[in-house]
């Protein structure tokens, strides 16, 4: 598996809410692609302080469990919209724990299947959530600031190959998404 692909402290991401999951599919097997893994599950406690001082500076801590991959993080994002970074960590309730020894309480636990592609140095994750919908996310991590634009660029035009647009495109978080659904 090539972690490569999530190495740097900004993301782009372009988030697009898929009209057909199974014609992304289909479009995508007509691409050069590898595949880093299909149909995870994958559970997602999101932490804040009592008074919710990290949503107020846009700042998430997520800790998440991937199925069957085993695959286990600790992601912060924010303040700024590409800010994010990930570490893997070995023991889920151990890092849970230490969070709210900390004082942080979990203020959302959200649930997913997520498959991941690679396509050139973009990385492409499709994302099912129950009661919300079907989504992909055309990413790639960086430590040059000074290549975010033009990543964004190269994203709006490889989406647009699997026939996405603006009008498709999503701003709002995953964690939002679930906020307004009341999970």
């Amino acid at each position: 598996m090539n972690h490569s692909h999530f190495q740097g402290k900004y993301e782009v991401e372009l988030k697009y809410r898929l009209p057909s999951k199974a014609q992304f599919l289909n479009t995508l097997s007509g691409i050069p692609h590898e595949v880093m893994l299909q149909d995870n599950s994958e559970s997602d406690w999101y932490f804040d302080r009592p008074n919710r001082s990290l949503e107020a500076d846009n700042i998430s801590i997520c800790i998440r469990k991937m199925e069957p991959s085993g695959i286990k993080l600790w992601i912060v994002k924010g303040p700024e919209p590409e800010r994010c970074e990930a570490t893997d960590i070995k023991d889920v309730s151990n890092a849970k724990s230490m969070l709210k020894t900390m004082g942080f309480e979990v203020v959302l636990k959200a649930h997913k299947t997520r498959s991941i592609y690679f396509v050139g140095e973009f990385h492409i994750t499709v994302d099912s959530l129950e009661g919300i919908g079907d989504f992909a996310e055309f990413a790639i991590m960086t430590d040059d600031e000074a290549k975010l634009s033009i990543y964004k660029s190269q994203i709006e035009a490889l989406a647009l190959q699997f026939g996405l647009s603006k009008d498709a495109l999503q701003t709002k978080s995953y964690k939002q998404m679930f906020m307004e659904k009341g999970v």
